[in-house]
């Protein structure tokens, strides 16, 4: 048994959270630290605001790394058709709506352990996203999600524009 395979108590981060997600899977990066002490656990940039999309790959790699994942919040304003649940890799993920604000996503991993990431919105530029990113993990970080989005010069009211700053293919937004 290896170190990363001890559990560890709740509310700390497992040692396997250190190691890389799969390329092209999901752009995610949590807290390095153990300790869990900063304001964030967290960053995520999603591609889209199609959560039916853009879930199931956070949630299979956040259950590689912190076990089975149960619940997880959103604004619904801020993502397109928001579901009550999903099915992810053969679980159950209750999907709640919170007035948390398109700048934050809640996990919840079991009963109670709660993991809070900053969402950089999907039109940021790779650099400002970097920088966003960064802050978020920092151990010390105590600054709110929506602050980072403003010191970082991302506002979380641009409209997705039809090209993605971080593959350089031309999007296709849904007809009404």
């Amino acid at each position: 048994m290896t170190e990363s395979d001890i559990p560890r108590a709740p509310g700390l981060l497992p040692d396997a959270i250190h190691r890389a997600a799969k390329p092209g899977t999901v752009l995610l990066r949590l807290e390095t630290t153990h300790s869990r002490e900063g304001n964030l656990d967290g960053a995520w940039w999603p591609r889209s605001r199609d959560i039916g999309a853009e879930l199931p790959g956070l949630i299979h790699v956040l259950t590689g790394h912190l076990g089975p994942i149960t619940r997880v919040g959103l604004d619904a304003t801020a993502w397109d058709g928001l579901p009550t649940r999903l099915v992810i890799d053969d679980q159950v993920v209750q999907i709640d709506s919170f007035p948390v604000g398109d700048d934050t996503v809640l996990i919840t991993r079991g009963d109670q352990d709660h993991f809070s990431l900053l969402v950089v919105p999907p039109h940021t530029t790779p650099d400002t996203a970097r920088a966003a990113m960064a802050r978020a993990i920092r151990a010390d970080n105590i600054t709110h999600a929506e602050q980072i989005l403003i010191h970082t010069g991302t506002h979380q009211a641009h409209p997705i524009p039809a090209e993605d700053p971080r593959a350089g293919e031309e999007r296709h937004e849904p007809e009404e």
